[in-house]
Order: structure tokens, then C-alpha cells, then sequence
């Protein structure tokens, strides 16, 4: 609102979807410094100090509004536009929040030291491990994936990936500086072991899994034992896991 000059933020909240009630809404309003200058038309009439011409319009789009309470009435208009009466606006994937794991994923990030753009966007994998508090070893399995993890590694990231074609490739970031040989390993072995679970040949004894820290050119490679399943590595010690699940679109 500060950079473009407005005045008013016009938002299309409902109370009581999503958890929040009227007064949820005013106070974060209030507590965000905009309190009177958010304009919810389809919650109810607002005065609006000294702006008759702006009460007048929220008022009626209020009135207007009521009748969309009723989830039926809601999906006969959208069908009467064109829209699909499950999700029309593609709330479920524009907002990220409305997929359930995401916003945990947020919260724990932001507990951490500091956080960038680049580990946010990391978030977005549903194949997403956190070892203790500083490691994070991420999958990509598609080539969707694979793609838009690719412009994610930074130069201090390992890169695992197996030797069988149609595998995974994993990021691992971590501190490596401020663990000793022997952590920095362990490190390696089990993004490797991951990685290997994730194959599509871990069925095997051991898969060859290579490595390599993005800004060295050296390749190396390890012989990684895959996990009987992906509730094994669930169930390690100090491994932290938030699955993401597919959110339904719903009518609110």
C-alpha cells in the first residue's frame, strides 16, 4: 500500500472460513497499522469516516453478498460464469498455505537464524528432510522437479544423485565448516542413503551414489545401502519430516 500510494485494501475474507471470525480479522488489521482502511465486502456494511461514496459501495456489495453464504448459491454463480464451482479462483495453488505441512514447514524455518528466498523455495518439495537444526536434504524426482531444483543450489551445496538413470537428485546444505570429518561424513552417507531410497532400484543391496559439492569439480562415489521404506528414514533419530499433502479445493 506504501509503494503504489493506496489508500484501501480491498479483500475477499469471509468470517469464520479458514479458522477466523470477525474480530480475528479487525485485529490483525489493527495490529498491522491498517485498521479502518481495509475494505471486506463480503463480510458486512463498514463505516468508513469522512468516505461516503466508498461506504456506499462496500454496503452494497455486502448486501449483495449474503446470499453467497450458502455454498450452493456460491457454485451456481460460478457455473453461471464459467468457472469451476470447485476452486475458481485456484486458491488451493496460488496460496501455498493452503497445502497442509506448508505452513509448519514456514514456522520452523522461520525459527531458525536467519532464512533466504532460496531455502523458502525449498519448502515447495515434497521430499524435504531436516537433520537437527542446520541440515536440510532435499529430493527432486520428476523432471519438474529436477528442473526447478537445479537453479536452487548455491555453491556450498552438495549435490547427490544415483548412478542408475531415472533417479533422484538431492541437495544437502548444511554448515560443512563448522563440523569435523567424521560429521561431515555422516552427513554425506546419509543424504546418499536417502537418495538411494528414493531410486528407482532400491530394491538392491547397495546403489552407487555420486557426490559433489557445487563448486568443486571433483565427482565422488559411495556405495549407499538404501532404507527398507520411507518410514525408516521417518523414524531416524534428529531427523525432522513435514509432509506436504495435495490440498482439495474447496468452496469457501
Amino acid at each position: 500500500m506504501e509503494r503504489i500510494g493506496a489508500d484501501y485494501l480491498v479483500t475477499g475474507e469471509l468470517p469464520g472460513s479458514q479458522g477466523m471470525d470477525a474480530a480475528d480479522l479487525i485485529r490483525i488489521a489493527e495490529s498491522r497499522g491498517v485498521a479502518r482502511r481495509v475494505l471486506r465486502p463480503l463480510c458486512h456494511p463498514q463505516s468508513l469516516d469522512g468516505t461516503p461514496k466508498l461506504e456506499r459501495w462496500a454496503s452494497l456489495r455486502a448486501r449483495a453478498s449474503r446470499r453467497l453464504r450458502d455454498p450452493g448459491a456460491l457454485a451456481d454463480l460460478a457455473n453461471s460464469l464459467g468457472m469451476s464451482p470447485g476452486d475458481p479462483l485456484a486458491a488451493c495453488t496460488r496460496c501455498k498455505l493452503m497445502t497442509p505441512g506448508f505452513g509448519e514447514r514456514v514456522a520452523s524455518l522461520f525459527g531458525e537464524v536467519g532464512f533466504t528466498l532460496n531455502a523458502l523455495r525449498l519448502l515447495d518439495f515434497e521430499l524435504f528432510y531436516k537433520i537437527r537444526s542446520d541440515t536440510k536434504i532435499v529430493l527432486a524426482r520428476n523432471e519438474i522437479e529436477k528442473k526447478d531444483l537445479q537453479n536452487l543450489f548455491l555453491p556450498q551445496d552438495l549435490r547427490v544423485y544415483p548412478a542408475t538413470p531415472h533417479g533422484p537428485m538431492t541437495l544437502v546444505r548444511t554448515n560443512w565448516k563448522q563440523k569435523t570429518p567424521g560429521e561431515r561424513a555422516a552427513v554425506v552417507e546419509l543424504a546418499a542413503r536417502i537418495t538411494a531410497t528414493h531410486a528407482e532400484a532400491a530394491r538392491v543391496a547397495t546403489i552407487p551414489i555420486y557426490y559433489r559439492l557445487e563448486r568443486e569439480d571433483e565427482t565422488h562415489l559411495l556405495n549407499a545401502i538404501p532404507y527398507a521404506s520411507a518410514d525408516e528414514i521417518r523414524r531416524l533419530e534428529d531427523v525432522e519430516v513435514i509432509p506436504l499433502q495435495v490440498a482439495e479445493a474447496v468452496v469457501v
